[in-house]
């Protein structure tokens, strides 16, 4: 039964944030995200109240999504391999559930401000972006580090359209943010990439 009612909330996350991308937050109303999900009102309030509601759940569950993502990423090592590691659990966050708030979050900047789990949620964010530096690098390696994870956020939202197919900007941002980190230094080493790949097979599609 917990399980059933976990997947229902995560279903109305997921209707109520498109709704929100398509027709913008304050023009979508609860029974709006009802019908879509083919449910009756009692039925979505019986998991929230309001669409506050729905969206502090989700940016919370993103921010502690993030946050746990943080705290392992942090408990690796300094070595190319595990930042690339790092950079595919990246991927994989703000692929799946997630995509549909970073583009909400593109479009609705207003409704970000007025709900405290926005700043929790930024917060979180601007850690995992500077997850990737080590004491060792200098000022313009940290800056590379960053705008590999960067490479990662603009895979999953077409912030700028750079010509590339839906299924093929993820792909394409990978390779980016791997060819970033290379040389990096680290506890492997400085910047020794023998042996690895250029990412061209980490993301399907």
């Amino acid at each position: 039964m917990a399980g059933r009612r976990s997947d229902t909330r995560i279903r109305i996350q997921q209707v109520a944030l498109e709704l929100f991308a398509e027709q913008g937050y304050e023009k979508t109303t609860l029974r709006e995200v009802a019908d879509r999900l083919r449910i009756t009102r009692p039925a979505l309030y019986y998991h929230y109240k309001a669409k506050e509601d729905i969206l502090s759940g989700v940016m919370g569950d993103l921010s502690a999504s993030v946050d746990e993502l943080n705290d392992w990423a942090r408990a690796q090592p300094a070595t190319e391999e595990a930042r690339r590691e790092i950079l595919r659990r990246i991927f994989e966050l703000l692929d799946g559930q997630w995509r549909p708030l970073l583009r909400f979050v593109q479009v609705n900047q207003a409704a970000m401000r007025d709900i405290p789990a926005g700043e929790q949620m930024r917060d979180s964010v601007l850690a995992m972006l500077t997850i990737l530096s080590s004491p060792r690098m200098d000022a313009a390696e940290r800056f590379q580090a960053v705008l590999a994870v960067v490479a990662i956020l603009l895979g999953n939202v077409p912030i700028i359209d750079m010509g590339l197919a839906e299924d093929e900007r993820p792909r394409v941002a990978m390779q980016v943010a791997f060819k970033l980190i290379d040389g990096l230094p680290g506890d492997d080493g400085d910047g020794d990439t023998a042996g690895a790949d250029d990412g061209k097979g980490a993301v399907a599609g």
